[in-house]
């Protein structure tokens, strides 16, 4: 439910007629009709969410989904993880730290091209992901029932095809 107030544009937009501003009608058009706005605060909430039910464990959403990432047969790279993320390496890199310093990972030079760098998730990562995965599937499984039937299928479909 929307905080910001309802009311009539037309007389909003003959309101800021006055100035050189942007009238107010264009603000509650944003606010109602903006698909970046809407995801951006769906995303706010759910990372609150599933911040809450991962704090126990002193795991944010972010680095839940960070470990997860790692979670594959071969090492990956900076840049692979990054994609699949949607971020830049620079930002990727500093969201490592933290869990490096927890012994979670290790950052190696890629045999391959010694360049590169590999994300090697250790056995304390590993354990870790195995105790906050039955918090974050339940945490999902909630989430997903209080949204109409059928619809996260289409929701999951129509992100992607954002990304």
């Amino acid at each position: 439910m929307s905080t910001w107030p309802k009311i009539k544009t037309a007389s909003c937009a003959a309101e800021s007629s006055a100035d050189d501003g942007l009238p107010f009608a264009n603000t509650i058009e944003v606010r109602d009709a903006c698909l970046c706005l809407h995801v951006q605060r769906a995303a706010r909430m759910l990372a609150r969410r599933f911040d809450e039910a991962l704090r126990p464990f002193d795991l944010t959403s972010g680095q839940f989904s960070l470990l997860v990432s790692l979670n594959r047969p071969e090492p990956p790279t900076i840049g692979s993880v990054a994609t699949l993320l949607a971020m830049d390496r620079t930002t990727l890199t500093a969201n490592l730290k933290p869990l490096e310093r927890r012994g979670l990972l290790k950052i190696a030079v890629d045999k391959d091209d010694k360049r590169g760098r590999r994300l090697i998730i250790t056995a304390a990562g590993r354990a870790l992901l195995k105790k906050t995965y039955p918090t974050w599937k339940a945490t999902h499984v909630e989430i997903e029932f209080s949204i109409a039937r059928g619809s996260a299928d289409q929701l999951r479909s129509s992100l992607r095809s954002l990304a």
